[in-house]
């Protein structure tokens, strides 16, 4: 059995000076408070240490950050490289320009770009974009997408009003005739439509999009001067490197990354259209860090890396290994799995689980095992997760399982 106690003892401390000790996704109520860990020390590769020394193989990548792997060397050199030279100045640097030129030279609709730090950051001024090109007000968006932390799309109810989604319209994934009835309601009202590449709702299986809907998504916005969003913060990088809506066959007007770009560093990016370019020049984006030189220098080379050494194409197959290990375990013990998603970003439910009771016992078995997996979050590969990783992971997947049934 693990020891959490200098977790715990932090957390004590936590809850007298912090709201809610932990807030947000990583609160301890979000994933198995008392049976994982809730402070990190430190991590390399696909493995991270709590502060109280236990080790994991981690499935969860930072929620997504580390597409190369934690503490990448070449990442950090290039990183360490421009701190020395300096981080924030009264001026951008000169590896916002080679960003902006290697992100339009990667994504193919391109034309421009722009950074921030968070996702909620350019998905929200995505939208400011396109009310500004169009004069329009209302968006459309996935009902149970996730698109950030800020008032229109925030899950919850803390701190938001009615006015701030007044112009928010949601309808269900794939869902085509929902979406022209709210096309034909709001004609001519309709600045955005923001869409993920794949649903990936909370507490809920990852949809693919089904044959024909991002087509006609794309058709219906060409023909409504509507403007097409791609929200590509959870797998952009992860599926194709020169962004998500090549593997799902479309192309949007807008396309927001953040996550993996900076492999751990804090920035975000926007790209567009060169027909959406005035708009974003009449769009005030700014912030006291947003044009930090050590994540660009970081992000740069995390697009090199990821480039030269094939990182989505390792992804897919430890992510294809993964599954088939963890599909053999499962019914070697009687289990059966609904994996969801692509295998790079896999969503893993138990059939007879609707309230994720067996999700929380199994993760927590896993936890216990050096298996570090979310409970009812989609989990994350990345390129550092080698073939012995997988077995050894699959390993211990197979005695926590085993643990479930005995």
């Amino acid at each position: 059995m693990l020891s959490f106690e200098r977790s715990a003892a932090l957390f004590a401390r936590a809850a007298r000076v912090i709201p809610g000790g932990i807030y947000g996704h990583t609160a301890p109520a979000a994933t198995m408070p008392g049976r994982s860990p809730y402070y990190a020390q430190r991590a390399a590769g696909c493995r991270y240490w709590d502060v109280d020394g236990n080790e994991f193989i981690d499935f969860l990548c930072g929620y997504g950050v580390h597409l190369l792997g934690a503490q990448h060397p070449e990442v950090e050199e290039a990183s360490a490289r421009q701190a020395r030279d300096g981080n924030a100045f009264n001026h951008p640097t000169a590896l916002m320009v080679e960003l902006a030129e290697r992100l339009v030279g990667l994504v193919d609709f391109a034309d421009w770009a722009v950074f921030a730090k968070n996702g909620a950051d350019v998905t929200s001024w995505c939208l400011q974009v396109a009310r500004e090109h169009t004069g329009r007000k209302k968006v459309l968006k996935i009902a149970g997408a996730y698109h950030g932390s800020h008032a229109w799309c925030a899950p919850g109810h803390g701190g938001w009003i009615d006015e701030d989604r007044v112009h928010i319209h949601g309808f269900p994934w794939n869902d085509l005739n929902a979406f022209h009835d709210l096309v034909r309601q709001h004609r001519g009202q309709i600045a955005a439509v923001i869409t993920t590449a794949f649903h990936h709702p909370a507490f809920g299986a990852s949809e693919l999009p089904a044959p024909g809907f991002f087509a006609e998504l794309e058709a219906t916005c060409r023909r409504e001067g509507i403007v097409l969003v791609l929200d590509d913060i959870r797998s952009g990088f992860r599926l194709d490197l020169g962004g998500s809506h090549r593997t799902y066959g479309f192309t949007p007007d807008l396309a927001c990354y953040c996550k993996a770009l900076g492999n751990g560093h804090p920035i975000s990016a926007a790209v567009g259209r060169a027909e959406l370019k005035r708009a974003a020049g009449h769009v005030f984006l700014t912030g006291s860090y947003w044009n930090s030189a050590v994540p660009m220098a970081a992000a740069l080379k995390v697009l090199e890396i990821a480039q030269r050494d094939d990182a989505v194409g390792r992804i897919a197959q430890a992510g294809a290994r993964f599954r088939a290990g963890f599909e053999e375990a499962a019914a070697k013990h009687g289990r059966a799995l609904r994996f969801s998603g692509p295998d790079a970003l896999p969503f893993v439910t138990f059939a007879d689980d609707p309230d994720f009771f067996l999700a929380q016992r199994f993760c927590q078995a896993a936890c216990a095992r050096g298996v570090f997996l979310h409970p009812h979050h989609n989990w994350f590969l990345g390129a550092a997760h080698g073939e012995a990783d997988i077995d050894q992971a699959v390993a211990a997947i197979d005695a926590a399982l085993g643990a479930l049934s005995d």
